[in-house]
């Protein structure tokens, strides 16, 4: 059976649906009553031609209590990483002299679009060394080339303009998730090499700052790694380290595994769960409360530039009566609308602080479709959007969208276009 295709909000989110999607296979099976509850188990048991073995048991973890996970440390790099979300850490990690910062966010594919920014805004010969890089889920695949500067420029437009999902990840997990990410390991290998580290470590001596975003599944906190800390280390632990942060910030929960992480606590060594950045958001700026706060110490940041990688206009569809399409609009707006309020939030607190705000997204009006996950014409296109409003100054707004004061042109087919903000094609599960 083949599940069909459909438009999935950005990030972790996606594979809620393809979960779903499952899930109501099971509940076709059951029929429209509970009439027969003996002929559906029946169903449910019944060996499969052709049957795929069933995962293997994966061992047990071992356990470890919330006291040690509070204090626990990656071994050897005790200033490796801080909690998102607490205001007295993140503020003890930022550098000590105000300068631009850069943010970015989730988006799968549509990551393309920062790519093209950033080499479009290389050639005016106007873009800043931002003293604070952030990424979330593609944007913590940016961040790292994004924070070296132009140089890596055309790195990033061949990876976001040649890259697969065959690159990305295979269909079959293994206990944890419906997809196995080697792929993306053995890309990660590749293109995070100690050369890299080495640039970022010098960098970061100088007092710039790169931060990428995962998710402690076991605390349900967001974490924040101090990138260039652990380039720092300069040997094989930190380089091991560095490609695990960037993996586990992609790593979509149920579709993709998630990563473990060793670290150490009151003399135990033990393993954390870690996955997708994008669980607590879009993308990171600050703990949302030092932004909410009306009178904040002010960050050390003269502008604030967002690049968001998606739309965040609505997008008018008449909906379908089908589970997956109601869930899939019903997630889509819950994700646009947090993500607004959180550029809002952004906003306001740059307006009290005197911090100059720009904030670039993918217009509305760009209606090129894609085929699927990590299309190649599809990213370019997106590439050559972002590159041309990069090159003419165009790309960063200095507000919000004003939803009300939008009209939306998209036309979208929602029955074809792919789960790209999840970095999966919902059609791959058969």
């Amino acid at each position: 059976m083949r599940i069909r295709t459909i438009v999935t909000p950005p990030g972790w989110t996606a594979c809620i649906l393809c979960l779903c999607a499952l899930l109501a296979i099971d509940s076709a099976l059951a029929g429209t009553t509970e009439a027969a509850p003996q002929s559906r188990r029946q169903v449910l048991h019944a060996p499969a031609p052709n049957a795929t073995p069933a995962a293997p048991r994966l061992p047990e973890r071992s356990p470890f209590s919330k006291a040690e996970q509070d204090v626990a440390v990656v071994p050897g790099m005790p200033r490796a990483r801080f909690w998102a979300d607490s205001e007295q850490d993140f503020i003890a990690m930022l550098p000590p002299l105000a300068g631009p910062w850069l943010i970015l966010s989730a988006g799968g594919s549509d990551g393309a679009y920062s790519a093209g920014i950033l080499s479009g805004w290389t050639q005016t010969g106007a873009r800043p060394d931002f003293s604070v890089v952030t990424g979330v889920s593609t944007g913590a695949m940016l961040a790292p080339f994004a924070f070296l500067g132009a140089r890596y420029d055309e790195t990033l437009r061949t990876l976001y303009s040649t890259i697969t999902s065959a690159d990305v990840f295979e269909v079959g997990g293994k206990g944890e998730s419906l997809l196995d990410t080697w792929p993306l390991r053995d890309l990660l290998a590749k293109h995070v090499t100690p050369q890299l580290l080495a640039e970022i470590a010098a960098e970061h001596s100088r007092g710039r700052r790169l931060f990428v975003v995962t998710t402690n599944l076991d605390a349900e906190r967001p974490v924040a790694w101090n990138m260039g800390e652990i380039a720092a280390r300069g040997d094989d632990a930190a380089l091991k380290l560095f490609r695990e942060v960037l993996l586990a910030s992609s790593s979509i929960p149920g579709a993709f595994p998630p990563v473990y992480i060793d670290v150490e606590a009151k003399g135990r060594h033990f393993q954390e769960m870690h996955a997708d950045g994008g669980m607590g958001g879009a993308f990171f700026l600050a703990p949302s409360s030092l932004l909410s706060r009306m009178h904040a110490a002010p960050l050390p940041a003269s502008e604030f530039y967002i690049i968001v990688n998606s739309k965040l206009a609505p997008d008018f569809h008449v909906t379908e009566r089908n589970t997956l399409t109601i869930l899939g609009r019903s997630i889509s707006v819950t994700l646009k609308t947090t993500t607004r309020a959180a550029l809002e939030a952004a906003h306001d607190y740059a307006a009290r602080n005197a911090i100059g705000f720009h904030l670039a997204y993918i217009d509305e009006t760009f209606d090129k479709e894609s085929r699927g996950s990590f299309d190649p014409g599809y990213m370019r296109a997106l590439i050559d959007l972002g590159a041309d409003q990069g090159r003419r100054g165009s790309a960063f707004r200095n507000e919000p969208p004003r939803v009300a004061s939008q009209q939306d042109h998209s036309q979208q087919d929602h029955t074809t276009a792919s789960c790209r903000w999840a970095a999966i094609d919902c059609g791959t599960l058969q």
